[in-house]
């Protein structure tokens, strides 16, 4: 789709006082004019799917709609109003237009996303964005542009709220009031809408400049919630070129809920629109410009990319305690409940993604994310599961949720060891050396006859599992493994080897544990779980997957499994199922036996690329990157069904780990990038596809300073060349076989002939149907693939050559003439039922 520009600088309206009893408001003044940009690093734009959702979210508050313009709009943690719509009325036009199903076009960029509705008459922009630096008690802003042929009175309708996010209990209803604001009163709006709860110390306070309010029920009508409208009557001679604004503040002390102080509040959220614009742009610029990017031949993948670290950051939020920020899990809208999404405070999620935001070098948010976790640190050391945006105003400790689930306390070892490798920074782990010795001594103090963290404090992963909870899953004990290994180079980095010996001894027994209970050598695939008596689960999972995230562990007996990942079992075209298609209880919509998560499609990824199965690693990456614009534009949604290209109706559609799972297997996989700032090294394990001729990835952190690495083929050597500011102090290494230092970098040999595979979603509603690569051998002349597909479906790829003059031959494949350096291949696969299976091999 053809991108366009975004609106040009307009007007502001003011809050200066009118008249609004009914008479015509005469012309404001303006405050300073300010600019959309032009040309974001960042821009999507499309026809608008009116049922697809869309979210605008900052520390202090969300807008959380629907592509048809309609919205809800939170000041965290509360929930201001919800099903907002506009009906237009227009001068000598008898219809009244129901805007909304107007809705044609849509703009979104981080700083904020445009809604652009058109009639033959008008064109209303939407444009919304939540401050960065929000004024205390606002949270978003909405600010709408107008042109028309004829006057027109618009009539915005919205529903009150004032409920608090789950689960602070709220009145029953609000009750509101139309302040009318008196004739040359000094910083006073033109009139606003108070939402009163039953006490005095909280309220909220709503304008829009020159609106007058629709019909207020009067107290003797019988209770009931009735819609409230802001009526704008709009004139093109006299308004066209203006802004006008939303404006939405509360108060939470009996002080700030007078109606003096909230109309204060209104103009001077007002009086700062421009600057708070101008400063989320300059803060999604700086963040953009200072963090890791990558350079390649996909432009999508690049923009995906980028987006991820958007949406990422995007989910900063406010603590309860107002003690700084801290990541959510994600937001949809709430519609009749008041649970967005999972809009508050999760150790595990927080914890995956973490890798992510290291790695591009936000070393700040990890900080501040640990910090978080660790003040809600339980006594005995366990870390904390979840934690609501309202948990300070109820009694959250007796709830059954804060420390519901296990596995955050082994992520935390192991993400606070990773910050470590990337950033080189011992000063941190030494000022947090108790709090992470006590969270050690948890996980070691709660284990099975074999030694592993089970699951007696909390869940590992599935919340919810035929029969019966598991005792210990191969998902929690391969965590402890892995944190075993992660608390050895913490205590070695404060200077406790003894522990950090005993930690490495551990490590080494739990490896050799999953072995000897996990692996079931009949069907060569590792179960699911062992019960307390070490009787197999044998239900064939993903969870495994998780074993080869740190990069320093990994099953030895993995080859099968992956293959069955790799197929339609496991993995539909938009990516892969938690459970294979064929267990008894599979369920494609239900939460934990059958749904695709890009969670687990992100781990699954990873594992494949340090295992050497690179061409379904990259369609499972490609999958998680492609749904960049598939529902929420610019974030990657929570879950989606495991029988139809679809999300779930309550998919949290921008999630935080699914978007960190665009960029954990780009960086760590893909590019296959390690950390040792400790010595300076970055380990480059490359898994380019084969039509890329370079890439380059820039500002990789690595300790105090940045580097970058341009790949680039030639002919059979993959050159990886390092420059910026701190390539004088790094080391390049790779395990790569036969690869060769040369001066800043490194030179990799080449097949002599790779395998090139398309990657794409399907359409919405399809079922899977494309073509899997189950596995690739070779030797020295000779190229094998092992592919899946419908039977009798025909499916076509690439080849290409990197030494000149060869002559390929193909068995089971039909070979076409070179077209860009790519030898086009179609292989037709046997009849049959459901996919069927062809070998093809290539000599030379």
């Amino acid at each position: 789709m053809k991108r366009r520009a975004l609106p040009v600088p307009l007007i502001v309206m003011s809050l200066s006082p009118v008249f609004l009893s009914g008479q015509q408001p005469p012309a404001l003044p303006a405050v300073p004019a300010f600019g959309l940009e032009q040309e974001p690093a960042l821009h999507i734009a499309r026809e608008v799917d009116p049922a697809h959702p869309f979210s605008v979210i900052g520390p202090r508050g969300a807008l959380l709609g629907r592509q048809d313009g309609s919205y809800e709009m939170w000041i965290f943690p509360w929930k201001i109003l919800s099903h907002m719509r506009i009906r237009a009325e227009m001068q000598d036009y008898p219809v009244p237009i129901d805007v909304n199903p107007c809705a044609a076009w849509i703009d979104v960029t981080p700083v904020a996303t445009i809604l652009t509705y058109s009639h033959a008459n008008f064109t209303i922009r939407q444009i919304m964005f939540a401050p960065r630096e929000a004024p205390e008690g606002s949270g978003a802003i909405v600010l709408y542009q107008i042109e028309a042929i004829r006057p027109m009175t618009l009539t915005f309708s919205f529903t009150p709220e004032m409920q608090r996010m789950w689960p602070a209990s709220s009145d029953p209803q609000t009750s509101p009031e139309w302040v009318q604001a008196q004739p040359g009163a000094a910083n006073a709006s033109p009139g606003f809408y108070i939402l009163h709860e039953n006490f005095p110390d909280h309220a909220a306070a709503l304008a829009m400049p020159t609106a007058g309010p629709g019909i207020l029920a009067p107290y003797q009508e019988r209770p009931q919630v009735w819609p409230l409208d802001f009526v704008l009557h709009f004139d093109p001679a006299r308004d066209t070129n203006t802004y006008f604004p939303l404006l939405v503040t509360l108060a939470d002390t009996q002080q700030a809920a007078t109606r003096e102080a909230l109309s204060s509040s209104l103009a001077a959220l007002d009086a700062a629109i421009p600057a708070l614009y101008a400063n989320n742009a300059a803060y999604f610029r700086d963040l953009l410009a200072h963090r890791t990017s990558i350079e390649t031949p996909d432009s999508a993948l690049n923009a995906a990319f980028s987006w991820a670290i958007a949406a990422i950051d995007q989910l900063r939020v406010e603590t309860p305690e107002r003690q700084g920020q801290a990541l959510t899990a994600g937001f949809v809208g709430s519609g009749d409940s008041t649970r967005p999404g999972f809009g508050w405070f999760f150790g595990r999620d927080a914890l995956w993604t973490l890798y992510a935001v290291s790695s591009y070098g936000d070393f700040t948010t990890t900080k501040q994310e640990i910090d978080f976790l660790l003040r809600h640190q339980r006594a005995d050391g366990k870390i904390m599961h979840e934690y609501a945006q309202t948990a300070n105003l109820v009694d959250w400790q007796s709830l059954p949720y804060e420390y519901a689930a296990a596995d955050a306390t082994p992520l935390l070892l192991m993400a606070v060891n990773d910050y470590l490798k990337i950033s080189g920074d011992t000063e941190f782990v030494r000022s947090h050396w108790d709090p992470l010795a006590r969270a050690w001594n948890f996980e070691t103090s709660h284990v099975s006859g074999d030694g592993i963290y089970n699951n007696t404090q909390g869940t590992g992963w599935v919340e919810n599992w035929p029969h019966a909870l598991p005792h210990e899953e191969i998902y929690l004990a391969s965590l402890d493994e892995q944190a075993s290994l992660a608390f050895a180079n913490l205590a070695h980095a404060c200077g406790h080897d003894d522990l950090a010996d005993s930690a490495r001894t551990r490590a080494a027994q739990i490896g050799k544990a999953i072995e000897r209970e996990y692996f079931e050598s009949g069907s060569s695939f590792y179960a699911f779980s062992v019960d307390a008596q070490g009787a197999q689960d044998s239900t064939p999972t993903i969870f495994p997957a998780v074993a080869w995230w740190d990069g320093n562990f990994a099953l030895d007996h993995p080859s099968a499994m992956m293959q069955r990942w790799a197929s339609s079992e496991f993995s539909t075209d938009w990516g892969t199922r938690d459970i294979g298609d064929q267990v008894s209880f599979y369920d494609p919509i239900s939460y934990h036996q059958g749904t695709v998560w890009p969670l687990f499609t992100g781990w699954v990824s990873l594992a494949e690329y340090r295992a050497g199965r690179e061409h379904s690693a990259y369609a499972h990456l490609m999958q998680n990157v492609n749904l960049t614009w598939s529902q929420d534009l610019g974030s990657v949604t929570e879950l989606l069904s495991g029988q139809f290209f679809q999300v779930l109706g309550r998919s949290t559609a921008h999630q935080l780990w699914s978007s960190a799972m665009v960029i954990s297997p780009v960086l760590r996989g893909l590019f296959g990038l390690e950390w040792n700032a400790a010595s300076q090294t970055l380990i480059v394990n490359p898994h380019l596809p084969a039509d890329w001729n370079s890439a380059t990835v820039r500002r990789i952190p690595i300790g105090s300073t940045t580097v970058d690495l341009t790949f680039t083929r030639r002919g059979q050597e993959l050159s990886i060349e390092a420059s910026g500011g701190g390539v004088s102090a790094i080391h390049l290494v790779t395990d790569a076989a036969g690869a060769k230092q040369n001066g800043n970098g490194l030179e990799i040999p080449l097949p002599a002939v790779e395998a090139v595979f398309p990657q794409h979603l399907p359409e919405f509603g399809a079922e899977t149907k494309q073509m899997k690569v189950l596995g690739e051998q070779r030797t020295g002349r000779s190229l094998t693939l092992t592919l899946s597909a419908p039977s009798s479906a025909s499916e076509a790829f690439f080849l290409r050559e990197n030494d000149g003059g060869m002559r390929v031959r193909a068995t089971h494949a039909a070979m076409g003439a070179e077209r860009d350096g790519l030898l086009p291949v179609t292989v037709t696969f046997p009849e049959g039922a459901g996919y069927a299976t062809q070998t093809v091999t290539f000599t030379w």
